[in-house]
């Protein structure tokens, strides 16, 4: 309008000399005018457009805005993926960095307590546990609704179980290796052997490990009526969460020995799973439950609390032989309870 205005003072002063112009002057404001609302109108649309095109869905002049608006997130995308990748990459590399900082400290325990080898690191557990079915041959009547029976745990990754049984040896030394090995176990208790010193097995459960059942007295159960099997599982059951603060959901029967009856007592007081075992393991040897004698992914490892009066050896000898065999096999020992 600036420009229109610009004319306006000139014609007036050429009205003033030339009479005779004055109808072109007119003419020239009038089409001057005209092209000044024709640009205005123009720009008004393209402003409305443009609103139009930001906060509604692009229609009528808003195309150009539209385009603009919507490849910004095409842009984004591209980014916000860059960036996922990145802190995946950044979050795989802390845990590898924190991995190799741990085996650093298992290797310095292991030269401590003359391991052959450094035990090797569990993978991370599943996310989903898998589905526990009881061993072919192991089965009983009815025992589909019962608690299963497996000496192994399905899984493909390189992991065995470590598991030690009754409670009647207390060596300290063991607690202090396991927990500076990082070495991961379970614990099967009999009351009988465990009742002189509960306080060495609420030491072990502070350390992490899982205190479960293996009777009040380690009986053979199958020779004992319902009820007397019921009151030596039951009873271990109260007695553990007495004194331990968590009832079991595993058992096993003194010496693998079981019927029917044994399953359907452990079932009424809350056991879930009855985990026996493939091998067992010894200060100066290893036997065999599987025809090729070797270690399987998912293997259960079987010990016993015993000392130097029963064996030849100690509990940290025994652990010393058993992680010699685990490792050189490629094996790692993983926690039972987070795949059971």
């Amino acid at each position: 309008m600036q420009l229109v205005r610009q004319n306006e003072e000139k014609v007036a002063e050429r009205r003033k000399g030339h009479p005779g112009r004055r109808a072109r002057a007119v003419v020239a404001v009038l089409l001057i005018a005209a092209l000044g609302s024709a640009c205005a109108g123009e720009s008004g649309d393209r402003g409305g457009g443009d609103r139009g095109g930001r906060s509604g869905d692009g229609g009528g002049g808003g195309g150009g805005p539209v385009e603009s608006a919507t490849a910004t997130p095409g842009r984004a995308g591209p980014d916000a993926a860059k960036k996922a990748d990145a802190a995946k990459k950044a979050g795989a590399k802390k845990a590898e960095a924190a991995v190799a900082k741990a085996q650093a400290r298992r290797a310095v325990a292991a030269r401590k307590w003359k391991l052959a080898k450094t035990p090797l690191a569990a993978p991370p557990p599943p996310a989903v546990k898998p589905r526990i079915t009881t061993r072919k041959g192991f089965e009983v009547t009815g025992g589909a609704t019962l608690p299963p029976v497996f000496t192994s745990v399905p899984t493909k990754q390189k992991v065995v179980f470590l598991t030690i049984d009754d409670g009647a040896e207390k060596d300290p030394e063991l607690l202090r290796m396991m927990t500076e090995l990082k070495i991961p176990y379970s614990a099967f208790l009999s009351d009988y052997v465990i009742n002189d010193d509960y306080a060495y097995f609420k030491k072990m459960q502070a350390r992490g490990v899982s205190l479960h059942n293996h009777t009040l007295t380690h009986p053979y159960l199958p020779g004992l009526s319902y009820e007397k099997q019921k009151r030596e599982i039951c009873g271990q059951q109260e007695k553990i969460e007495k004194r331990y603060g968590k009832r079991p959901e595993l058992f096993r029967p003194p010496y693998g020995n079981y019927n029917a009856g044994t399953l359907r007592a452990a079932k009424s007081c809350g056991v879930k799973a009855v985990p026996l075992w493939s091998s067992e393991a010894f200060p100066d040897h290893m036997e065999w439950r599987e025809w090729d004698r070797d270690l399987h992914p998912g293997d259960i490892v079987l010990t016993h609390f015993r000392g130097k009066d029963e064996w030849k050896g100690s509990m940290p000898d025994m652990i010393r032989h058993v992680m010699k065999t685990i490792t050189d096999k490629g094996y790692a020992v993983a926690k039972l309870e987070d795949y059971v």
